[in-house]
């Protein structure tokens, strides 16, 4: 038996939220492989028919969820175009950085561990994205935060320019942010003459 409802509560980062049904009753927990064949991902308030199963626990799910047609709203084209300033932001960071390794402020090595970090970074954004949609296990947050801290900040930015991922929570958002400061204040110092200097006897080079 097909059921009708409306979807409410939307999380698209997590790829869950709940359908509240036509007929009255508890909303019906869906998530994204409930949907069948392929289908756009909701953003939230479209009218679907779905049939109801129960998890482990006894709990109604959606299942081979459909959208009604001429119903729901549409992404906004707007919302759909990646910012660039997250790609200007990542250059102007390596550039400077290269600029200081030219200027003989930084050891190369500095330059690969910010790469290297982001590469990282950029990877475990994916790896996360990919888990959220599925349902899987997710990466602790604090390990994001720290591979932003470490150098990796650029290849973060990258991730949730491309993923769409981490960009609406704010309390995600506020220590990111605080990480990308700090890390860039450290930078800065060790550009600095006395930086400089500290930073060659660690690693060996002067």
């Amino acid at each position: 038996m097909r059921h009708q409802g409306r979807i409410t509560n939307w999380k698209d980062e997590q790829g869950y939220g709940f359908i509240t049904p036509n007929a009255g009753g508890e909303p019906v927990f869906l998530h994204i492989k409930a949907f069948s064949g392929r289908q756009p991902r909701p953003v939230g308030d479209e009218i679907v028919t779905y049939e109801l199963s129960t998890d482990t626990r006894g709990r109604l799910r959606a299942t081979a969820v459909q959208f009604v047609r001429g119903t729901g709203r549409k992404r906004p084209v707007a919302g759909n175009a990646p910012s660039r300033w997250p790609l200007a932001l990542v250059a102007l960071a390596f550039t400077l950085l290269a600029g200081a390794t030219v200027a003989n402020r930084l050891p190369m090595p500095v330059i690969a561990i910010y790469a290297g970090a982001s590469l990282i970074a950029f990877v475990a954004y994916a790896l996360d994205k990919a888990a959220a949609r599925a349902g899987r296990w997710r990466t602790q947050e604090s390990t994001l935060h720290l591979l932003a801290l470490i150098g990796g900040w650029p290849g973060a930015l990258l991730a949730q320019r491309q993923f769409r991922h981490k960009t609406s929570k704010t309390s995600f958002r506020v220590v990111f942010w605080t990480t990308v400061l700090l890390n860039c204040s450290a930078l800065g110092w060790l550009i600095s003459a006395s930086g400089s200097r500290a930073l060659r006897v660690a690693l060996g080079a002067g």
